[in-house]
């Protein structure tokens, strides 16, 4: 077929874009496809199938979905060579589809019908088998008058058990980033979750300890001549030099069902990493520092040993004469004189012998990491955490009976994810955690060194609180370690707020140490009760301790499958997925009819965003625009309300605003989707946190247009704000207003009050109005902007709101403010350019063009006395 590239190489200059002009290997055993997420002029998806030698191609606006309701446009374009297929880059400005590629999924297809006829006749049916695409689908071609250089056709996806609602899964919103690492899929993909789960939605523990049996023969059949037979989920990848661990979320009540959860005894000692690669071992801590100097013994044993590469998973613990894990002994360790003593057990395999098993369920990994122990050398230092029997409540019992910390619980199909998940769980015996320390006493009678430590933990505004005094638990050894270290911190400021600490007869340190303390109970006012003394931590950064709170036992592990609203939701909902424990009420109710947006796609965008929008909500103010009948309905602005109907939206400190109700913040993601559910369309925020309330932290600008001023003068407006700005010496950011304007953002420190910071802001204004007075209005009237641009300063005063990023609009289309770089805004099309629809279109970018935001502040001192302006 020597014309099939004709009109592919009649696009392109070769000398200059790097696209293949021609090549490519046909498919041996099996037709390959690719898509490619193609950022051009709009952005797309660039879906490929490989006939005759070509891959004949459509480009897909919205991309694929799993929803078989969904018809996704799809606009047949020129053939492309086979290997085209492994092209990502950029294709140079001014050439045809200039902008980013990335190959977002690949692999092979397989025709259900006659290919060729099913491609002519305009209905090519096939099977798809990718990392993201999987089933039946159908290729159809709309009628049309026959005159059009392009023809549309519609992919859709057929009826199997792939197929999803688009209220439960956006595979282009949670699956964005390239595939182009990762090996072709086999031609038998897994199947989802849906087919594969039990009847309750979770693997049963028989086929589990099936598959895990099955998973050991497949590893301890392997010889120098094959390659082992991993489970499903294996991906060949290559060791990285860094990993994160899994967390467990502490819990409370009853365990749960071991025919779907492993139990393990939860070690007093340190969390620990172990990378071995090459026979070489390095041991790293939950923080990434590297401790394998420390652990000098340990590092040797691991590679006497001959384990194979990989990331190890455990934990390091001294034991004491009865056998029970000892923190102080622990410590004691670190001495040199005692490493030997050090025991290590090891939990999970992440990676192993050059694959990536992280989603591997935990049974197969577990039986993985036991084989690769039993194949090694033998070691008494490091050994299997087994699971322990089925009866987890008479294990918890027996744990506490004895000594031990508790019990923690994990999924028994869970993957791995490096974060804290509610698929690892923690049942302690008692209550224990972390505590800053932020200061001591004086000793009493014979004692040496303190008397009591003051402890604190920091709260969601990063301020440290005060938690109480412990004064027991001490030997002589540990008082002149600790006193020894307290003295070196020894400071004459506080680390707690004014006047939180009782009594008099204080010494305050830098809060840089990390006390581990049991106590009984947490009172009403926030402190312990009978404490004791565990030890210190190193292997933790103090300004991460915060109140550890246990989640009920019944948010992470449901009775029954019926307890679930969504069975495909996530309890710690990954981007774009609703928590499994929320109730969405209405959710097919219209909110706006110009798109159609219903609440739960609200609810879903905000889900997909909540992330992004919580470095611009932390510990600010907000008020809530409420919308219960939609775009054109009555709204309710409140900076006030009753916050027990939104999870995860608090009060703030009355004392913060005296005289008046307790303002709003919201607390984090759940907080966001609480509030949308509750009708919540916008959410403004404040200039100020609760660290500083009475000192602003930026100045917004709100470049709003009057009548008759078109999108091109916006965008000179904005330029010569940003000008002047950068002449003042003020860092400015930009983000689009999610409605006709624009929003220019200053980031502020220095300490000036409310007043000073709005005087300021309106000088500026009044500047750049008296200066530019064809284009700027200083007055806000509509009749006096007829024409020209009001820049809004009024946004700087105290209780004063600007609409925050990533927030959508109660106006018809629903659009979102969105943070963009400078250089974007000559390419910007209007202040709605990003919707509720099409955000995953921006995704992308993020909150990339804010990332030097949070070290850009500057006083303001010097601007003010540049432009004359006095206090």
């Amino acid at each position: 077929m020597p014309d099939a590239l004709k009109e592919y190489k009649a696009k392109r200059d070769f000398s200059i874009t790097s696209e293949p002009a021609e090549g490519g290997d046909p498919g041996k055993d099996a037709l390959s496809f690719v898509i490619q997420k193609h950022w051009a002029s709009r952005l797309h998806y660039d879906f490929r199938l490989e006939l005759d030698g070509v891959m004949k191609s459509w480009a897909v606006p919205k991309g694929p979905s799993y929803d078989t309701h969904d018809k996704r446009m799809a606009v047949h374009v020129e053939d492309h060579p086979i290997s085209y297929s492994d092209f990502e880059g950029t294709i140079p400005e001014k050439q045809y589809g200039a902008g980013k590629v990335i190959i977002w999924d690949k692999g092979t297809w397989e025709p259900l019908d006659d290919p060729h006829k099913g491609y002519r006749s305009g209905n090519l049916k096939f099977r798809i088998h990718g990392h993201k695409m999987h089933g039946n689908w159908v290729l159809v071609r709309m009628k049309g008058r026959g005159d059009e250089r392009q023809e549309s056709w519609l992919l859709i996806k057929e009826k199997d058990d792939y197929a999803r609602p688009a209220a439960e899964f956006s595979v282009v919103d949670e699956m964005p980033d390239s595939v182009k690492s990762l090996p072709m899929p086999h031609t038998s993909a897994k199947a989802p979750a849906k087919a594969r789960a039990t009847k309750s939605g979770r693997t049963t523990k028989a086929k589990a300890d099936a598959a895990a049996a099955k998973a050991v023969a497949k590893l301890a059949a392997k010889d120098a001549d094959t390659t082992p037979g991993l489970p499903e989920g294996a991906v060949e990848a290559k060791l990285p030099k860094e990993f994160a661990p899994e967390l467990a979320t502490l819990v409370d009540g009853a365990p749960p069902d071991p025919e779907e959860w492993v139990f393990e005894v939860k070690f007093d000692g340190y969390r620990m990493l172990a990378r071995i690669e090459n026979g070489e071992a390095r041991l790293i801590t939950r923080n990434n520092n590297d401790w394998t100097d420390k652990l000098g013994p340990l590092k040797e044993e691991l590679e006497r040993m001959k384990l194979p590469d990989g990331w190890y998973d455990g934990e390091i613990v001294v034991h004491d004469a009865n056998g029970r894990p000892n923190f102080g002994m622990l410590q004691l360790a670190f001495d040199g004189s005692h490493a030997t003593d050090i025991l290590y057990f090891l939990f999970d395999v992440p990676y192993l012998g050059g694959y990536d098993l992280r989603e591997v369920a935990l049974v197969e990994r577990r039986a993985l990491l036991e084989g690769a122990l039993a194949q090694a050398e033998a070691s008494d230092k490091v050994r299997f955490s087994g699971e322990f029997g089925n009866d987890p409540e008479g294990l918890v019992v027996a744990a506490c009976k004895i000594g031990l910390e508790g019990v923690i619980g994990k999924r028994r199909d869970s993957h791995y994810v490096s974060r804290r998940s509610p698929e690892w769980i923690k049942l302690k015996c008692g209550l224990r955690q972390e505590f800053v320390i932020g200061g001591y006493t004086d000793p009493k009678g014979s004692r040496q060194g303190v008397g009591s430590l003051l402890l604190g933990t920091y709260d969601k505004d990063g301020v440290l609180r005060y938690c109480g005094n412990v004064g027991s638990g001490f030997n002589a050894e540990s008082l002149r370690e600790i006193t020894k270290k307290l003295k070196a911190l020894d400071t004459d400021e506080s680390p707690f707020p004014p006047r939180s600490v009782p009594g008099r007869q204080h010494h305050w340190v830098k809060p840089k140490l990390i006390a581990e303390v049991s106590f009984s109970e947490w009172t009403n006012t926030g402190s312990i009760r009978h404490p004791v003394f565990q030890g210190l931590r190193s292997d933790k950064p103090a300004k991460g301790i915060t109140r550890e709170v246990a989640r009920p036992i019944e948010e992470v592990a449901p009775a029954a499958a019926d307890d679930v609203v969504d069975p495909a939701a996530d309890p710690v909902a990954p981007p774009g997925k609703l928590p499994a424990t929320m109730k969405v009420t209405h959710g097919e109710r219209v909110i706006d009819a110009k798109t159609g947006t219903t609440k739960l796609d609200l609810i879903r965008y905000y889900a997909l965003v909540g992330e992004l929008m919580m470095e611009h909500l932390k510990g600010r103010p907000v008020s809530l625009v409420r919308a219960p009948a939609g775009v054109g309905g009555e709204l309710f602005f409140q900076k006030h309300a009753d916050v027990s109907k939104m999870p995860g939206v608090k009060h703030m400190d009355e004392a913060l605003d005296p005289g008046h109700p307790p303002m709003l913040t919201i607390a984090g993601v759940e907080g966001i989707l609480s509030a949308a559910q509750w009708n919540v369309v916008e959410i403004h925020t404040q200039n100020a946190t609760a660290k500083a309330y009475d000192k602003p932290d930026r100045m917004v600008f709100d470049l709003d247009p009057g009548e008759g001023v078109e999108w091109h003068t916006m965008q000179e407006a904005a330029q010569l704000m940003h000008a002047f700005l950068d002449e003042l010496g003020l860092p400015n950011f930009l983000k689009t207003s999610g409605g006709k304007g624009l929003h220019v953002v200053v980031p502020i420190k220095g300490g000036k009050d409310w007043d000073t910071v709005k005087a300021f802001s309106q000088a500026i204004v009044k500047h750049l109005a008296s200066t530019l007075p064809e284009r700027f209005a200083f007055k806000s009237g509509a009749k006096n902007r007829v024409g020209k641009i009001f820049i809004d300063y009024l946004r700087n005063g105290q209780g004063a709101t600007t609409v925050c990023a990533w927030a959508a609009r109660v106006r018809p289309g629903l659009g979102i403010s969105v943070p963009v770089a400078w250089d974007e805004l000559t390419s910007l099309t209007s202040g709605d350019q990003w919707n509720v629809t099409n955000v995953h279109t921006r995704l992308d970018r993020g909150n990339v063009p804010w990332a030097g935001y949070a070290k850009a502040a500057k006083t303001l001192t010097a601007a003010m006395k540049q432009l004359g302006f006095k206090a």
